[in-house]
């Protein structure tokens, strides 16, 4: 599901300041509209686990960079790898 930024500041319970910071940061990345940025489910999770890595854990600013990185990476490499099951099984 695509929300406005208005409908993903109620959902995430983010300040916009907050929000604004986590963009800076390239954290999250809204996809431009028409109506102005979008964002996605996985936005939204992706911002649930920001939250939970500073304020329940503790992590610092440049610790949530290095794990967003390493999460980024590991999902590109397991879409990499379902590309490639699924090219072994094509006939």
């Amino acid at each position: 599901m695509i929300v406005s930024r208005q409908d993903f500041l109620a959902q995430s319970g983010l300040e916009t300041a907050t929000l604004e910071v986590w963009i800076e940061q390239r954290w999250l990345i809204p996809r431009p509209s028409e109506q102005g940025p979008v964002f996605s489910d996985a936005d939204l999770a992706r911002a649930r686990l920001i939250g939970d890595l500073t304020r329940d854990l503790g992590v610092n600013d440049e610790g949530v960079g290095v794990i967003l990185h390493l999460m980024d990476q590991l999902h590109g490499l397991r879409r990499a790898l379902a590309d490639l099951r699924a090219a072994q099984t094509d006939p």
